[in-house]
């Protein structure tokens, strides 16, 4: 049974190493449910693979299901991390740069590099930020 505090998605187990297990999820958005999908056109469906840590006692083997799990709070943290502060750079930069830059154009390429600054920072943290973000196999 889920918990409250856990998001969870079925995979299937690629491959498996002593360091890290490769796991096949289907990540689908919320149209994938929907009983007129194949009308509309607008569902989502991708496959993702992630790298879980593999669990020395492990009971799975290559090609068994498995259910990927996570902390709800890795899930809020990554959406701030990608959306909200990157949100909040590009206001603050508009507003500000604002009074300093009269030309229109100028001003949002200049906004425009500030997040995109921030998003290089990102790149060059994923090491430290990738050990912050596991998934688990139940």
């Amino acid at each position: 049974m889920a918990k409250k505090n856990e998001i969870r998605h079925s995979g299937k187990v690629l491959e498996m190493t002593p360091d890290f297990t490769t796991v096949q999820i289907m990540v689908s958005s919320a149209c994938s449910s929907c009983h007129a999908k194949g009308l509309c056109g607008m569902s989502e469906e991708e496959e993702k693979v992630i790298m879980v840590p593999t669990d020395p006692y492990a009971e799975y083997n290559v090609g068994d299901e498995v259910q990927v799990y996570t902390k709800m709070t890795m899930g809020l943290k990554a959406v701030w991390i990608s959306y909200v502060i990157p949100l909040a750079v590009l206001m603050i930069l508009i507003l500000s740069l604002s009074s300093v830059i009269a030309n229109e154009l100028m001003l949002g390429l200049a906004a425009l590099a500030g997040v995109a600054l921030y998003y290089f920072g990102i790149w060059l943290f994923r090491d430290r930020l990738s050990d912050e973000f596991v998934f688990y196999i139940k």
